[in-house]
């Protein structure tokens, strides 16, 4: 298997469980913080697509699907355009609202921006430098597994908080 075919296969992972939490959530659902303090599901999905958008884009050398297909216009958040929810405050993930279809339809479009990333990959370009302010140099394959990584934890945490809701609706 070619890396960068070990790649797509971890980031549509992402995508599926993106759309597995967000089936079937009303407003309320997406906006509910767990113990009244957790991140909520709304701001998960989001944050999650604002990193992977920041960060492919950052190391591609593309310009964020956030801004490029305005959708920084469509959710209309209170927030700086460059933000992507690292250190909010809790006044900060309250803001982050949205429905589920938009929140589905970035996230989507973060990840063909992704996909499409990902297939011009070739053998030496996971080693090339993308962020030299860490001591050894970030490669392009170590931002990658970062952005997996964290991008893996945060739906996995949307996923629980759904499991969550839906146990106190019984």
């Amino acid at each position: 298997m070619k890396s960068n075919d070990l790649l797509l296969d971890a980031f549509g992972r992402i995508r599926e469980t993106v759309e597995a939490v967000l089936d079937g959530l009303d407003d309320g659902s997406l906006t509910d913080r767990p113990a009244g303090t957790g991140n909520s599901i709304a701001w998960l999905i989001w944050h999650l697509g604002r990193v992977e958008d920041a960060q492919v884009a950052d190391a591609a050398g593309l310009e964020q699907v956030w801004t490029a297909q305005d959708f920084v216009g469509r959710f209309g958040l209170p927030l700086s355009r460059k933000d992507t929810g690292y250190g909010h405050s809790s006044d900060q993930v309250d803001a982050v609202q949205a429905p589920a279809g938009l929140l589905l339809e970035y996230y989507d479009a973060v990840h063909r921006q992704t996909v499409q990333f990902l297939k011009t990959l070739e053998g030496g370009d996971l080693d090339r430098v993308v962020d030299t302010r860490w001591d050894p140099p970030v490669t392009l394959g170590v931002r990658l597994v970062s952005i997996l990584a964290d991008c893996l934890q945060h739906v996995g945490q949307a996923a629980y908080a759904k499991g969550l809701n839906r146990s106190h609706s019984h």
